[in-house]
């Protein structure tokens, strides 16, 4: 039966038992950290796409992808509105006011973003309506002054629905009793969670009633698009702003949150590459072990030479030694990473519940929980680059038992 003699032979050395434990202890490790590192890789650059794909999803879900404001307020915010869907990247488009205030209630104080819209459209340019734990964008009356709040607001000043708030809006009023700051009372009408930051600050009233409060005289103050492509956001919005008639201001999503989204690019970048150090360390591990193993095998390679193996021959062999040690850890390493990838939000989900300590909280994360988001790109490129590492680790070893001189070799044997 043919077999290839520099296979079969690299083989038996992988799988024989070795006189020198220590040599065996060594090749063990080097598989080990071999799969080690490129589980974590893949785990960690799982949980990177994760943050990013949160972001994208739930933060853009909520905030404008883009925005068209006049000097002031928008005087014909219906015409643009409509001309402003008819732009082919444009999927919906809706009417907002929006200002900064303070919310007291419960005998506590929380600073807030006003957002005044239409329910009947908000629903077509945002994710919230499927974010509502209690109460919805239809509660939202004109005249009621009602107001939906996020879950850690209503956490934070021990709120529920039918609970009156009052709303303080960083603006004096000249009365006959002195300068008095503007405010109104308003009654929880809806508590949403999107998992976010935006639970704690981000509140919805109806768009008559902040046009009441704010005093924009039942104007708009600006339109929001929802575009397909988010990255195409900024060029979106000029283009429809060059359509229209008049002097008008645009804004996108990455001056708003770009510097949040490029942070996390950047640190998937860095992570990965630093991450890959430890899998070169774990891949060049092979080389001691090789090292080791061609002066263990000093005598059998001087025996294959004096038969007539030639430099070429004995390289191969140990070419496939380390090769076997690469490729195990890598598939290995591969299948843990994978595996642990789409179990990883679960777990830590778990080990929050058993421990009662949660160690993303919104106030501080941009999210309350651990996302992940298994790329099967990054899959192929951490799986070859530990494949390539492994292998260059091999040459020299290999030469190196190539070189053996088969006379210095036997002649103390």
């Amino acid at each position: 039966m043919f077999r290839p003699l520099s296979l079969y032979v690299g083989l038996r050395y992988t799988a024989a038992k070795r006189r020198n434990h220590f040599i065996s202890f060594i090749s063990l490790t080097s598989m080990i950290g071999l799969m080690l590192g490129v589980a974590v890789l893949i785990i960690v650059l799982s949980v990177m796409n994760g943050f990013d794909r949160e972001l994208k999803q739930r933060i853009l879900g909520m905030v404008p992808h883009a925005t068209i404001q006049a000097n002031g307020v928008l005087q014909d915010w219906e015409d643009v509105d409509r001309q402003v869907e008819q732009h082919p990247s444009v999927i919906a488009a809706a009417p907002y006011i929006q200002g900064q205030g303070m919310v007291t209630g419960g005998g506590d104080v929380r600073g807030v973003m006003l957002n005044g819209i239409l329910p009947e459209q908000e629903r077509s340019v945002s994710i919230i309506e499927n974010h509502m734990i209690e109460g919805g964008l239809d509660d939202l009356k004109s005249g009621e002054f009602g107001i939906i709040i996020g879950k850690l607001m209503a956490s934070a000043l021990r709120l529920q629905i039918g609970d009156k708030v009052t709303v303080v809006l960083p603006e004096a009023t000249v009365t006959p009793a002195g300068v008095l700051p503007r405010l109104k009372r308003f009654t929880v009408k809806g508590v949403f969670s999107v998992g976010a930051e935006l639970d704690g600050n981000y509140t919805l009233i109806h768009m008559d009633d902040a046009s009441k409060l704010m005093r924009t005289g039942g104007k708009a103050e600006g339109v929001r698009l929802l575009v397909d492509d988010l990255f195409q956001a900024p060029n979106v919005a000029r283009e429809v702003a060059t359509e229209l008639s008049g002097r008008h201001y645009i804004s996108d999503w990455t001056r708003t949150h770009g510097n949040l989204f490029q942070a996390i690019r950047m640190e998937k970048t860095m992570i990965g590459l630093l991450l890959m150090f430890i899998v070169a360390v774990a891949a060049f591990n092979i080389v001691s072990t090789l090292v080791m193993v061609v002066t263990d095998k000093t005598a059998d390679i001087a025996i294959l030479r004096t038969m007539g193996a030639t430099p070429g021959r004995i390289m191969r062999i140990f070419i496939v030694q380390g090769a076997v040690i690469g490729i195990t850890g890598t598939i290995v390493g591969t299948a843990l990473g994978v595996l642990g990838a789409y179990n990883i939000s679960g777990f830590i989900a778990w080990l929050e519940a058993f421990m009662g300590h949660q160690f993303l909280s919104a106030d501080v994360y941009f999210i309350s929980y651990l996302p992940s988001q298994l790329q099967w790109q990054d899959v192929w490129i951490i799986s070859g680059a530990g494949l390539a590492l492994s292998l260059l680790a091999t040459i020299y070893p290999a030469w190196r038992a190539s070189r053996v001189d088969p006379a210095e070799a036997l002649r103390y044997e």
